[in-house]
């Protein structure tokens, strides 16, 4: 997807259709935002040879300052968070503790926690969800303590999707792309097979690839992606996604570099 700034109505957008298919059109007129959040993955705290503390604070200053303008429901770090040695825990969570929106968190293969120490960490589980008004999240992990690639859990998803099967838009949450759409994704078809029974589910955002910036598409299923904060590879720029959901449930979306807007897009 063509990097273009992101400058309101007047500049012409990217537009993702149902069938997968990406056209340029103008920004969404006239409709207000009725849920905003932000999303932002791998941080890597502690990983040696990276500014990681200054990363964080920047993340930290950035995603307040543009909550501050216009706020944020949530943020979600979509795994990741630090970098291996589970030690790291008190210190990422301090470095976090400024956010001014409410957060949330995933579980990334570098983040090298059981399911208990996730939950007692966090205060949230593995695998959970919530609903702010007629919209249902899901978030899941696709790892485990030794950091190895896994598929999302089917059975518990599947409850979770039939559970909010009725909300009117459902959002996913899972750090490794499940589609194997980017090199260090992988193939889960059974949970694609699964996701695809909802029409409600807009779309399926994902961290992990620090090079992936945009929105790629495998049987009409969308997978949005948010570059990264921290580590030692990726896109030139260290940043998060801004996503808003409109009255007419179009899903307007584009990625904070950190400070300016690019890759703007539009979900229908």
């Amino acid at each position: 997807m063509k990097r273009k700034e992101f400058l309101g109505i007047t500049l012409p957008a990217i537009l993702l259709l149902a069938n997968g298919d990406v056209l340029r059109a103008y920004g969404h007129s006239g409709q207000k935002v009725k849920l905003r959040f932000a999303v932002a993955s791998d941080g890597h705290y502690g990983q040696p040879g990276t500014p990681f503390e200054q990363n964080f604070a920047d993340i930290v200053s950035h995603i307040n300052a543009a909550h501050k303008k216009t706020p944020f429901a949530f943020c979600l770090i979509n795994g990741d968070i630090i970098h291996n040695d589970k030690n790291l825990y008190p210190a990422v969570k301090k470095a976090l503790s400024g956010l001014r929106p409410k957060m949330y968190v995933s579980q990334g293969n570098h983040d090298h926690v059981n399911a208990a120490e996730w939950n007692d960490v966090w205060g949230m589980p593995v695998n959970y969800d919530f609903v702010i008004g007629d919209t249902a999240f899901i978030v899941g992990t696709t790892s485990n303590e030794k950091g190895e690639y896994i598929c999302p859990d089917l059975t518990w998803f599947a409850e979770k999707l039939e559970q909010h099967r009725s909300k009117k838009n459902l959002f996913v949450f899972v750090h490794i792309n499940p589609a194997k759409l980017t090199v260090h994704g992988i193939n889960c078809p059974d949970f694609l097979e699964l996701l695809s029974r909802y029409p409600n589910l807009r779309c399926i955002f994902n961290g992990h690839d620090h090079d992936e910036e945009g929105i790629k598409t495998r049987d009409n299923l969308k997978f949005v992606f948010d570059a990264h904060f921290g580590g030692d590879w990726g896109t030139n720029y260290k940043g998060f996604r801004i996503v808003e959901l409109l009255q007419d449930d179009t899903v307007r979306t584009w990625i904070m570099n950190p400070a300016k807007a690019l890759a703007a897009a539009e979900i229908r």
